[in-house]
């Protein structure tokens, strides 16, 4: 594989990251108002889609522990391997939340707070995400190096955030299930 820049290749994956993020923050902001009635009970969801964004967040902390040993190969796969897990994930996600009822948390006094901090900061940050995540994706595919390590230490930890916080957040509505 060519280390060298591609950014023809770029610009064409550029306009897809764009429709992508567009046509997936569309289906995100519809599934909450429009159910499908499939026949197939998905209730078993949640816990599936937490784990993947448990397993994103451990192949991402494994991709920067790579990277930090200037082990490309490596790095990049584990990358691959968080983004195919987000992917499903997001998958999971809305087949859920166009198929079932929303759930609603039923747990009373501070942990409110604690809950919904986390569970707004988790939202906002996982739809803003979505592109950046795209766009630094493809700067480290097409090679371009250091646009891709600028982006990445912005994306990064928002990435890991929402990706630690999924599960959190699954942890504490399990009961109201």
């Amino acid at each position: 594989m060519s280390t060298k820049p591609n950014l023809e290749l770029a610009k064409k994956l550029n306009v897809a990251a764009i429709i992508i993020s567009v046509v997936v923050l569309f289906i995100v902001g519809f599934m909450r108002q429009v159910k499908l009635d499939s026949g197939i009970d998905f209730t078993f969801l949640p816990p599936v889609y937490s784990s993947l964004n448990a397993l994103c967040a451990v192949f991402l902390g494994l991709a920067l522990y790579q990277i930090k040993q200037k082990n490309i190969n490596l790095h990049r796969l584990f990358i691959n391997i968080a983004f195919g897990l987000s992917m499903l994930f997001l998958v999971c996600y809305v087949l859920y939340h166009f198929t079932t009822p929303e759930t609603l948390y039923c747990k009373e006094g501070n942990i409110r707070y604690v809950y919904f901090f986390l569970l707004i900061t988790h939202i906002i940050l996982a739809a803003v995400i979505l592109p950046f995540i795209l766009f630094t994706y493809i700067r480290g595919y097409t090679w371009q190096i250091e646009k891709h390590r600028k982006m990445a230490k912005i994306v990064f930890p928002l990435w890991f955030y929402v990706a630690i916080t999924g599960p959190i957040i699954y942890f504490m509505l399990k009961d109201c299930y």
